[in-house]
């Protein structure tokens, strides 16, 4: 074998172990139904992940899409195998009633970099 082969045998060997070796984002539900309650009622719900892949998993950003939702999630890295969360609080106080459903793009390393979870729920006046 020539040296030029067995060194791009060897680079597309090291190629194919780098794109195996990556973080996995798996939510057990990605849809949080709050159902009903009352405008003055500050909702909240967590959503568990798990990394399933092979290397650590980092979540860079947790966007919300108005200032009535908001999310904190595990800031630390999570090792394979172990698991995080994603706290959403919905407050709708002054918002428009009835029924909605907000979307949170979580961008993380994974091997699919952004994954969407989502709040439902239906909120009464005063």
């Amino acid at each position: 074998m020539s040296k030029k082969l067995i060194l791009c045998l060897a680079f597309f060997a090291g190629c194919l172990s780098y794109a195996a070796a990556q973080a996995e984002l798996h939510f057990e539900k990605t849809t949080f139904d709050f159902g009903e309650f009352m405008e003055k009622d500050v909702q909240t719900a967590v959503f568990t992940f798990t990394n399933t892949g092979n290397e650590p998993l980092i979540i860079h950003q947790a966007m919300t899409t108005c200032g009535c939702t908001v999310a904190d999630y595990t800031k630390s890295k999570i090792m394979p195998g172990k698991t995080g969360e994603v706290r959403i609080t919905y407050n709708g106080k002054n918002k428009p009633r009835g029924h909605f459903k907000k979307v949170v793009t979580i961008r993380s390393n994974a091997a699919t970099p952004m994954t969407r979870i989502y709040v439902t729920g239906t909120m009464k006046a005063k």
